[in-house]
């Protein structure tokens, strides 16, 4: 018998008080949760769950099918053990969750206010700006590639998929709480804020006036801001129009292009090497 298991909260049934925010599918209810305050979100596997802890997430509760905690889970119920703790067998955690999970175990967690976007690019030199990315999978993914490659902030416009999604926080293993990162307006001009706080703003786009991702012209910017278009059809006109350049990667021609997590990792590691 573990250590852990006297706080736990045995539960049997998808009506246990506390669960609600387990059972449903719907994140965006989570993030909507406290409007105009910010809401919540789920967290999948140990690993996720203490990054988000690290980055100064507060916990609401836990659901696990772990009795016998290895180091990662155990640093989880040690920094929870404030919160409800909720057991559940692995059939009923798995009607629970929706599905099987390897990692076993859930937290609930309150999400912070975002912060803005001047702030979040105060003195940093590279960032990436995802316009419009909607799959949840590419979001996690670019937040992986850029926070291995030196990427310093993500800012993301108002119609992007939601970095605090549980996909999202997936597939990047939980790097989406170790670069900061915010959302733009809905409305707001955020190439004017870039040019105002001395980025150069790249472009990535296919067209007659794109350069090559290793033009020396980019890599002499003191200050670049990568930005990342939809999975479909890029970025708007206007973007890449007023952007300060435009580049693409240099491939093979019988590709016409990459996934965009894929080619926002070629151009963030191609970017890190100058510095």
């Amino acid at each position: 018998m573990n250590e852990y298991l006297f706080d736990f909260i045995k539960v049997n049934n998808l009506n246990e008080p506390g669960l609600e925010a387990y059972s449903q599918k719907n994140e965006v209810g989570l993030l909507r949760a406290n409007e105009p305050d910010p809401g919540f979100f789920i967290c999948e596997s140990s690993k996720v769950i203490l990054r988000a802890l690290d980055a100064g997430y507060e916990p609401v509760s836990v659901l696990t099918a772990i009795e016998e905690p290895d180091t990662e889970t155990a640093a989880v119920y040690e920094r929870c053990k404030n919160v409800p703790i909720y057991f559940a067998p692995d059939p009923v955690f798995r009607e629970l969750s929706g599905y099987a999970l390897t990692g076993g175990i859930l937290a609930k967690m309150k999400r912070n206010p975002l912060p803005s976007m001047e702030e979040t690019i105060k003195g940093k030199s590279l960032i990436a700006v995802l316009e419009n990315v909607q799959n949840p999978t590419n979001i996690g993914a670019i937040f992986r590639s850029a926070a291995a490659m030196k990427v310093e902030a993500v800012i993301i416009t108002s119609d992007c998929a939601d970095p605090c999604y549980r996909r999202s926080e997936r597939t990047s293993m939980g790097c989406v709480f170790q670069i900061p990162w915010t959302k733009t307006d809905k409305d707001g001009d955020y190439l004017k804020i870039l040019k105002e706080n001395g980025f150069a703003t790249v472009a990535m786009a296919l067209n007659d006036k794109a350069v090559s991702i290793s033009d020396p012209a980019i890599k002499k910017e003191e200050k670049i801001a990568v930005i990342l278009g939809n999975e479909g059809y890029g970025l708007k006109e206007d973007t890449v129009e007023n952007s300060d350049y435009v580049a693409m990667i240099p491939m093979n021609p019988v590709v016409d292009s990459l996934n965009v997590s894929a080619a926002g990792a070629v151009m963030f590691w191609e970017l890190s090497q100058k510095r």
